[in-house]
Protein backbone atom coordinates (compact mmCIF):
# COMPACT_ATOMS: atom_id res chain seq x y z
CA UNK A 1 0.00 0.00 0.00
CA UNK A 2 1.42 3.55 -0.97
CA UNK A 3 0.30 6.51 0.57
CA UNK A 4 1.19 10.40 -0.83
CA UNK A 5 1.11 13.37 0.79
CA UNK A 6 0.25 12.58 4.13
CA UNK A 7 0.27 15.14 7.07
CA UNK A 8 2.81 13.92 9.88
CA UNK A 9 5.54 14.71 12.49
CA UNK A 10 8.75 13.26 13.59
CA UNK A 11 8.38 12.35 16.89
CA UNK A 12 11.74 10.57 17.16
CA UNK A 13 14.75 9.33 15.13
CA UNK A 14 17.46 6.87 15.28
CA UNK A 15 20.24 4.92 12.95
CA UNK A 16 19.38 2.11 11.38
CA UNK A 17 21.44 -0.06 9.77
CA UNK A 18 24.74 1.81 7.62
CA UNK A 19 22.58 4.65 6.45
CA UNK A 20 19.09 5.00 7.30
CA UNK A 21 17.37 6.05 10.04
CA UNK A 22 13.93 4.43 11.99
CA UNK A 23 11.83 7.27 12.41
CA UNK A 24 8.97 7.37 14.73
CA UNK A 25 6.40 9.68 13.33
CA UNK A 26 2.72 11.12 13.86
CA UNK A 27 0.83 10.85 10.96
CA UNK A 28 -2.90 12.47 10.62
CA UNK A 29 -4.80 9.78 8.98
CA UNK A 30 -3.07 6.69 10.17
CA UNK A 31 -1.44 7.19 14.12
CA UNK A 32 1.81 6.96 14.82
CA UNK A 33 3.84 4.72 12.57
CA UNK A 34 7.62 3.33 12.93
CA UNK A 35 8.99 4.47 9.28
CA UNK A 36 12.09 3.37 7.38
CA UNK A 37 14.09 6.62 6.10
CA UNK A 38 16.89 4.77 3.74
CA UNK A 39 20.22 6.35 2.85
CA UNK A 40 19.58 9.85 4.69
CA UNK A 41 22.70 9.50 6.83
CA UNK A 42 25.68 9.71 4.37
CA UNK A 43 26.47 12.90 2.63
CA UNK A 44 24.43 12.75 -0.42
CA UNK A 45 21.29 12.57 1.95
CA UNK A 46 22.08 15.65 4.10
CA UNK A 47 19.54 17.37 2.37
CA UNK A 48 16.94 14.62 2.69
CA UNK A 49 17.93 14.25 6.48
CA UNK A 50 17.59 18.19 7.26
CA UNK A 51 13.56 17.43 6.65
CA UNK A 52 13.12 15.09 8.99
CA UNK A 53 13.79 16.99 12.11
CA UNK A 54 11.19 17.61 14.84
CA UNK A 55 8.24 20.10 15.20
CA UNK A 56 8.10 20.51 11.28
CA UNK A 57 4.99 19.82 9.53
CA UNK A 58 5.81 17.24 6.66
CA UNK A 59 3.41 15.92 3.55
CA UNK A 60 4.96 12.04 3.31
CA UNK A 61 5.12 9.42 0.48
CA UNK A 62 5.62 5.96 1.95
CA UNK A 63 4.95 2.48 1.51
CA UNK A 64 3.34 -0.08 4.30
CA UNK A 65 4.34 -3.37 4.70
CA UNK A 66 3.68 -5.12 7.95
CA UNK A 67 4.40 -3.22 10.91
CA UNK A 68 7.41 -0.80 9.28
CA UNK A 69 6.76 1.71 6.76
CA UNK A 70 9.29 2.72 4.29
CA UNK A 71 9.64 6.86 3.38
CA UNK A 72 9.45 7.03 -0.19
CA UNK A 73 9.58 11.21 -0.18
CA UNK A 74 8.98 13.80 2.08
CA UNK A 75 8.73 17.68 2.03
CA UNK A 76 8.20 20.31 4.49
CA UNK A 77 4.73 21.99 4.57
CA UNK A 78 5.47 24.45 7.03
CA UNK A 79 8.63 24.87 9.14
CA UNK A 80 6.47 24.71 12.60
CA UNK A 81 6.75 27.34 15.74
CA UNK A 82 9.80 27.81 16.53
CA UNK A 83 10.79 26.23 20.09
CA UNK A 84 13.54 26.74 21.77
CA UNK A 85 14.93 26.80 25.46
CA UNK A 86 12.35 25.44 27.99
CA UNK A 87 9.62 25.18 25.12
CA UNK A 88 12.08 23.12 23.29
CA UNK A 89 12.90 20.31 26.00
CA UNK A 90 8.50 20.55 26.46
CA UNK A 91 8.42 19.79 22.96
CA UNK A 92 10.46 16.67 23.78
CA UNK A 93 8.54 16.03 25.85
CA UNK A 94 5.33 15.63 24.33
CA UNK A 95 7.42 13.38 21.38
CA UNK A 96 8.46 10.93 24.14
CA UNK A 97 4.63 10.79 25.29
CA UNK A 98 3.32 10.41 21.84
CA UNK A 99 5.70 7.46 21.26
CA UNK A 100 5.44 5.50 24.81
CA UNK A 101 1.59 5.84 25.26
CA UNK A 102 0.17 5.83 21.56
CA UNK A 103 -0.47 2.38 19.59
CA UNK A 104 1.53 2.14 15.84
CA UNK A 105 -1.09 1.97 13.52
CA UNK A 106 -3.82 3.76 15.91
CA UNK A 107 -5.34 6.25 13.45
CA UNK A 108 -6.17 9.39 15.55
CA UNK A 109 -6.60 12.62 13.87
CA UNK A 110 -8.05 14.40 17.30
CA UNK A 111 -4.61 13.85 18.43
CA UNK A 112 -2.57 14.82 15.49
CA UNK A 113 -4.57 18.33 15.81
CA UNK A 114 -3.68 18.90 19.76
CA UNK A 115 -0.54 18.24 19.17
CA UNK A 116 -0.22 20.78 16.35
CA UNK A 117 -2.02 22.91 18.67
CA UNK A 118 0.07 22.60 21.30
CA UNK A 119 3.56 23.34 19.70
CA UNK A 120 1.91 26.38 18.90
CA UNK A 121 0.59 27.01 21.94
CA UNK A 122 4.77 26.17 23.61
CA UNK A 123 6.25 28.98 20.93
CA UNK A 124 3.56 31.39 21.40
CA UNK A 125 5.07 31.86 25.18
CA UNK A 126 1.85 30.58 26.63
CA UNK A 127 2.63 29.15 30.30
CA UNK A 128 4.46 25.82 29.74
CA UNK A 129 3.54 23.74 33.17
CA UNK A 130 -0.57 24.62 31.76
CA UNK A 131 -0.14 23.78 28.03
CA UNK A 132 1.82 20.20 28.72
CA UNK A 133 -1.23 19.32 31.40
CA UNK A 134 -3.59 20.29 28.69
CA UNK A 135 -2.18 17.94 26.22
CA UNK A 136 -1.75 15.12 28.66
CA UNK A 137 -5.38 15.30 29.43
CA UNK A 138 -6.44 15.46 25.98
CA UNK A 139 -4.03 12.59 24.79
CA UNK A 140 -5.29 10.64 28.28
CA UNK A 141 -8.93 11.21 26.86
CA UNK A 142 -8.25 10.18 23.37
CA UNK A 143 -6.49 7.12 23.36
CA UNK A 144 -9.53 5.64 25.89
CA UNK A 145 -7.88 6.21 29.25
CA UNK A 146 -9.97 9.93 30.35
CA UNK A 147 -9.86 11.29 33.75
CA UNK A 148 -13.18 11.59 35.71
CA UNK A 149 -12.51 15.00 37.06
CA UNK A 150 -15.79 16.30 38.20
CA UNK A 151 -17.28 13.28 40.16
CA UNK A 152 -16.10 11.49 43.23
CA UNK A 153 -15.61 7.52 42.60
CA UNK A 154 -19.45 7.09 42.76
CA UNK A 155 -19.60 9.16 39.46
CA UNK A 156 -22.55 11.05 40.29
CA UNK A 157 -21.52 13.27 43.54
CA UNK A 158 -19.89 16.50 42.54
CA UNK A 159 -16.23 17.70 43.68
CA UNK A 160 -16.31 20.23 45.68
CA UNK A 161 -13.87 23.07 45.02
CA UNK A 162 -12.92 23.64 48.90
CA UNK A 163 -12.51 19.89 49.20
CA UNK A 164 -9.17 17.94 49.17
CA UNK A 165 -9.22 14.65 47.22
CA UNK A 166 -6.90 11.38 46.77
CA UNK A 167 -6.99 10.72 43.10
CA UNK A 168 -6.56 6.90 43.00
CA UNK A 169 -6.26 6.68 38.77
CA UNK A 170 -8.44 3.31 38.78
CA UNK A 171 -10.94 4.89 40.85
CA UNK A 172 -11.35 8.06 40.49
CA UNK A 173 -11.33 11.32 43.46
CA UNK A 174 -12.49 10.27 47.40
CA UNK A 175 -12.06 12.82 50.11
CA UNK A 176 -9.16 13.57 52.34
CA UNK A 177 -8.47 15.21 55.28
CA UNK A 178 -6.13 18.83 54.40
CA UNK A 179 -2.53 18.43 54.00
CA UNK A 180 -2.53 14.48 53.42
CA UNK A 181 0.34 13.72 51.64
CA UNK A 182 -0.50 14.04 47.28
CA UNK A 183 -3.72 15.48 48.30
CA UNK A 184 -5.17 17.81 45.29
CA UNK A 185 -8.14 20.02 45.37
CA UNK A 186 -11.23 19.78 43.97
CA UNK A 187 -10.82 23.28 42.48
CA UNK A 188 -7.44 22.20 40.88
CA UNK A 189 -9.33 19.12 39.22
CA UNK A 190 -11.92 21.36 38.08
CA UNK A 191 -9.69 23.56 36.11
CA UNK A 192 -8.38 20.94 34.66
CA UNK A 193 -11.48 19.41 33.57
CA UNK A 194 -12.78 23.06 32.64
CA UNK A 195 -9.78 24.09 30.80
CA UNK A 196 -9.63 26.97 33.37
CA UNK A 197 -5.34 27.66 34.49
CA UNK A 198 -5.36 27.23 38.03
CA UNK A 199 -2.88 29.11 40.34
CA UNK A 200 1.30 27.90 40.97
CA UNK A 201 0.39 25.94 44.13
CA UNK A 202 -2.51 23.86 41.34
CA UNK A 203 -0.09 23.73 38.61
CA UNK A 204 2.51 21.85 40.85
CA UNK A 205 -0.23 19.23 42.33
CA UNK A 206 -1.43 18.65 38.93
CA UNK A 207 2.00 17.95 37.86
CA UNK A 208 2.36 15.58 40.61
CA UNK A 209 -1.16 13.95 39.71
CA UNK A 210 -0.41 13.61 35.90
CA UNK A 211 2.74 11.78 36.39
CA UNK A 212 1.31 9.49 38.83
CA UNK A 213 -1.66 9.02 36.16
CA UNK A 214 1.08 8.46 33.21
CA UNK A 215 3.34 6.29 35.25
CA UNK A 216 0.34 4.26 35.91
CA UNK A 217 -0.35 3.42 32.41
CA UNK A 218 3.27 3.10 31.58
CA UNK A 219 3.27 -0.17 33.84
CA UNK A 220 5.05 1.50 36.89
CA UNK A 221 8.53 2.77 34.19
CA UNK A 222 9.04 6.49 34.19
CA UNK A 223 9.72 8.72 30.89
CA UNK A 224 13.33 9.90 30.36
CA UNK A 225 12.19 13.61 29.30
CA UNK A 226 10.83 13.93 32.97
CA UNK A 227 14.88 13.96 34.09
CA UNK A 228 15.28 16.49 31.74
CA UNK A 229 12.96 18.87 32.60
CA UNK A 230 13.74 18.35 36.62
CA UNK A 231 15.83 21.24 36.41
CA UNK A 232 13.40 23.79 35.70
CA UNK A 233 11.12 23.15 38.42
CA UNK A 234 12.87 25.89 39.89
CA UNK A 235 11.71 28.65 37.91
CA UNK A 236 8.94 31.12 37.53
CA UNK A 237 5.39 29.08 38.04
CA UNK A 238 3.82 29.45 35.37
CA UNK A 239 6.84 28.26 33.51
CA UNK A 240 7.34 25.41 34.72
CA UNK A 241 6.80 21.67 33.37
Amino acid sequence: MRITQQPAYILHARPYRETSLLLECLTRDYGRLGMVARGVRGERGRRRRAQLEPFQRLAVDFTQRGELATLAGSEVVDTGPVLSGNSSLAGLYLNELVVRLTARQDAQPALFDAYAATLVRLASGAATAWTLRRFERDLLTLIGYALPLQTETDGETPLQPAQWYRYDVGQGASRVPALTPQAVRGADLLALATDTPPDAAGLAALRRLMREVIRYHLGGSELRAWRVLAPLRGGPPARTP
